[in-house]
């Protein structure tokens, strides 16, 4: 079956709007397995659960494992709206995806294209096909828009 990326980087920019709602970083991702059948979604999650960890590829990546009934994930596909941080990063090694597609790159706290590249180091074990660019300016908007409105709440509150 040919996957269409935008169908499904749609999906995830939805995931991402989901957690706007949760007044979370707006961060949707999204597993397929190659034949299509979504196995797993996620959006941040990390101010309502109060877990560091609860960010969106790790909700997608836990769910989609307890769907297949095995930690590893070997031949889906992520989608995610962001650049993986290295936390996340490292899951998606561990859990073998095989390949990520991301929106916007996250020259803060990106670890595939930016700060550690990840996948280029000796030591990962497994490393995804990276496709990137897909719906860019949509999630680099999403994600501009939020912390934009995050610093003019800070400076109009007392």
């Amino acid at each position: 079956m040919q996957i269409n990326p935008e169908t499904f980087m749609n999906l995830a920019v939805e995931q991402a709007k989901k957690a706007l709602e949760f007044g979370e970083v707006p961060i949707g991702a999204v597993v397929v397995s190659t034949a299509g059948e979504i196995m797993g979604v996620g959006h941040n999650l990390t101010e309502t659960t109060c877990d560091p960890s609860a960010h969106a590829e790790v909700v997608a990546l836990r769910q989609a494992c307890v769907e297949v009934g095995r930690p590893r994930l070997d031949g889906c596909i992520l989608f995610t709206t962001l650049e993986p941080c290295a936390m996340c990063a490292d899951l998606i090694a561990k859990t073998r995806i095989q390949i990520v597609y991301l929106g916007a790159l996250d020259p803060k706290g990106g670890a595939l294209m930016q700060g550690p590249k990840l996948y280029e180091q000796p030591t990962c074990f497994h490393k995804p096909t990276v496709n990137t660019d897909y719906l860019k300016a949509e999630c680099g908007q999403m994600i501009s828009d939020f912390f934009k409105k995050k610093r003019e709440n800070k400076k109009s509150s007392p």
